[in-house]
């Protein structure tokens, strides 16, 4: 939880270092690579990765020097979009030196061109490789990590922290994600290999979970009397089987 008021990405070098530090304390031969978007490629962050033994490929925002470096590729792309009609992307790289940087880094850039126009896009990294495979395989993945953000905060409402007390809402994103992280494990293992095992989180929720009941109590106990038409009722038994023995 951060407040509105402060770049999101402040501080995100500092971060990093404990999650890095946590992780090969764990794993002393781990391979750490970070991959974000333009908006966290800020020279300490990248500094500290080259001097912690860290690999990084971040997008890099747009800008008339990058378009000019990347000039040739563009307009090779357009040419070729023009002949065949169908979209085209093509890929090069260079070394690029922001004015607050402190060397050159290497840059891969990507010239699309399609019906809409140019597309181009810039990834920044230290990684080894073609630059075609780094930019698909390994940047653009990042994409499938953030629909998991979405699916946690569209299924378990991790985004409703509208109370005005910060402890508050950090109290409710935790909420958020312990469930997320229950849920996950109810997926990978007790949902394998059945309709649900690649649902979103909110689908199980509402399908697997959320149960009309009756509720009885008498001196002795209290009783849960789940609805008998439940037509997933097989694979919610099956569940609390695989957990609980």
């Amino acid at each position: 939880m951060r407040e509105s008021n402060i770049d999101s990405a402040k501080h995100a070098w500092a971060i990093l270092a404990l999650l890095v530090k946590a992780l090969r304390q764990r794993w002393p031969e781990l391979k750490i690579t970070v991959r974000a978007d333009s908006g966290f490629c800020r020279w300490k962050m990248l500094r500290w990765c080259e001097r912690a033994g860290v690999n990084y490929i971040v997008g890099l925002a747009k800008n008339e020097r990058l378009h000019a470096l990347s000039a040739k590729w563009q307009k090779r792309a357009e040419r070729k979009y023009q002949r065949s009609g169908e979209k085209v992307r093509l890929f090069t790289q260079f070394k690029y030196k922001a004015q607050s940087w402190d060397r050159k880094r290497r840059v891969i850039a990507k010239a699309e061109h399609s019906l809409k126009g140019a597309n181009p896009r810039y990834v920044l990294t230290n990684l080894e490789g073609r630059a075609q495979a780094l930019y698909d395989e390994i940047y653009c993945a990042r994409g499938e990590m953030e629909n998991r953000i979405k699916e946690q905060q569209l299924g378990l409402f991790s985004d409703r922290t509208s109370c005005h007390a910060w402890w508050a809402n950090q109290f409710r994103l935790l909420l958020s994600s312990l469930a997320y992280v229950l849920l996950e494990t109810l997926r990978r293992l007790g949902l394998s290999g059945t309709e649900l095992a690649r649902a979103q989180v909110g689908t199980i929720r509402l399908r697997l979970l959320k149960i009309g009941a009756v509720i009885t109590r008498n001196t002795r106990r209290v009783r849960l009397w789940l609805s008998s038409s439940f037509p997933l009722q097989q694979l919610f038994c099956s569940c609390l089987v695989h957990f609980y023995g």
